[in-house]
């Protein structure tokens, strides 16, 4: 099998892919998840092997997140110290396969791998969202509508990729809280309205149809038609 790991311990990484390789398996390697996920975004592999904590911007959650949202169903399993319950249930329900926890046996990695190994292979995902004329890269973490780019800050990127992801949807402020703040409770602000307003300034003003819309007593949607 054609196998992407992705491992910021250099010692750890060694290991793993120089036992994968006798076992006859190709490896490649990332040693964050920026790369990782432009690898795994960008090439076809059988299996996508992951630590939780990564460098580079993009932990292990957010890259599966990522790549499931782009409808990449290669095979994920998580290697990680993080060994609570609550943990191993935040990496599968985020879309991982498998869960193994650090230190672990090779011969149990091994016969992980190959379990989880015998899937069909998958088409490459596209890395860009697109709604009408806007569309965002999630690669350079771009945003550009009928050609023009738009400056968006971290968080109002984020907002912006749900969004889309969820396009013709509504998307509620509780989802919201969830998944582009991490809150898990209502903290009774304005600051969803705020980035709102400020991503619709930034998107809609100029242009003769708006894409993002306000679903009174839901939440909002972005689409296409006005």
């Amino acid at each position: 099998m054609r196998i992407l790991l992705v491992e910021d311990d250099a010692e750890v990484a060694r290991f793993v892919r120089k036992g994968l390789q006798e076992a006859g398996h190709l490896v490649e390697h990332a040693a964050n998840g920026r790369d990782g996920l432009f690898l795994a975004a960008s090439e076809t592999f059988d299996l996508l092997m992951l630590d939780r904590m990564l460098p580079g911007g993009v932990d292990g959650v957010r890259l599966v997140e990522t790549l499931r949202g782009q409808g990449n169903r290669t095979p994920v399993l998580f290697l990680s110290a993080l060994s609570g319950v609550d943990e191993r249930v935040k990496g599968l329900k985020a879309g991982g396969d498998d869960y193994l926890v650090k230190p672990f046996a090779f011969a149990e990695l091994l016969a992980r791998v190959e379990a989880l190994g015998r899937r069909p292979a998958v088409d490459v995902p596209s890395t860009r969202l697109k709604v009408a004329d806007l569309e965002l890269d999630l690669l350079s973490r771009t945003v550009t509508r009928a050609g023009r780019r738009i400056e968006v800050q971290p968080r109002e990127f984020r907002l912006l990729e749900h969004l889309m992801r969820h396009a013709g949807q509504v998307v509620t402020r509780t989802m919201l809280l969830e998944k582009v703040w991490d809150y898990h409770f209502d903290p009774q602000t304005n600051v969803i309205d705020v980035h709102v307003s400020r991503l619709r300034q930034k998107l809609d003003k100029g242009f003769d149809k708006p894409l993002i819309h306000t679903v009174r007593n839901a939440g909002y949607m972005i689409r296409a038609e006005a």
